[in-house]
């Protein structure tokens, strides 16, 4: 599983982009390698598509996008799949927590209360003013000169202000809520109970979460009084276990769709913990 934020930040050859201090623009024409990617994102990314179709698989379920769909992906992990019969251009806007947060406050006008469940992948309406945002930054794509910073950071403010002040984007509005009035012990819990399914490192799960490592272990043992390990590894094999007695996956299905690295792994924790390997599991099941 890769980190798509730091793959972008790093190669700036490949990847065309333009950054103002945390905040980064970058216009993604390259299909990816598999058919199925793993990766995540410490920061959420706004993604317009401006050609062809990905599906991106989440822990609440999956988001098929098409050519002028816009979204916010929430930071966390999930799987992409791609169909290699088409090109997929599309322009991923990375936003951190904090700027979204400086931004919002900002605002003349303070945010409806809304009080609305929202997921991985939150559906931006996509009226004139979205259209006009993207299709303006693709010109500057196109420039040999990249803006100066100061510009950039109106654009990417412009962008945040425009979607938030839309009464359409009810979902969006809603996390936007939750993100600048929850504690960090929510953001903890939510990022834990989205992303344990998904082979995150615990390093990986700190960075979600705006921690250091050690502050995240601190914070996690106090929320849930045990430790990252024993709590991934016990959601995780439940997990599995209802993927192959409920819906009939595989024992690599399930393995995978659990966050296992290898079916080996998966087996011998499977058969310690419920004193049956999870094909045999698999039989009686289909019995």
């Amino acid at each position: 599983m890769f980190n798509l934020h730091t793959e972008i930040l790093n190669n700036p050859g490949f990847f065309k982009q333009m950054a103002s201090r945390e905040t980064m623009i970058t216009f993604y024409d390259c299909p990816l390698k598999n058919k199925f990617e793993e990766l995540w994102s410490e920061h959420s990314y706004i993604a317009y598509v401006t050609e062809g179709r990905k599906v991106w698989h989440t822990s609440q379920g999956s988001f098929d996008l098409h050519k002028g769909d816009c979204v916010l992906i929430r930071k966390g992990a999930c799987i992409v799949e791609q169909f290699f019969d088409t090109k997929f251009c599309l322009i991923f806007f990375f936003v951190p927590d904090k700027f979204i947060c400086d931004v919002l406050k900002s605002k003349s006008r303070p945010l409806p209360n809304v009080n609305k469940n929202y997921h991985a992948v939150i559906s931006i309406d996509t009226n004139d003013a979205v259209h006009n945002f993207f299709n303006s930054m693709l010109t500057y794509f196109s420039s040999n000169r990249e803006p100066d910073t100061t510009l950039l950071d109106l654009k990417f403010r412009e962008l945040i202000l425009t979607i938030a002040d839309n009464p359409l984007n009810t979902e969006l509005i809603s996390y936007f809520c939750d993100l600048v009035k929850k504690p960090k012990t929510f953001s903890l819990q939510r990022v834990m109970e989205e992303n344990y399914c998904f082979n995150l490192k615990l390093e990986g799960f700190a960075s979600l979460c705006a921690r250091s490592l050690s502050s995240f272990k601190r914070d996690f043992q106090n929320i849930y009084k045990t430790t990252p390990a024993k709590w991934l590894l016990e959601k995780r094999l439940m997990h599995a276990y209802n993927l192959i007695v409920n819906s009939g996956k595989t024992v690599a299905e399930a393995s995978y769709e659990s966050g296992f690295e290898n079916i080996s792994h998966f087996s011998n924790a499977f058969r310690k913990r419920f004193g049956a390997a999870p094909a045999s599991l698999k039989q009686q099941s289909a019995v």
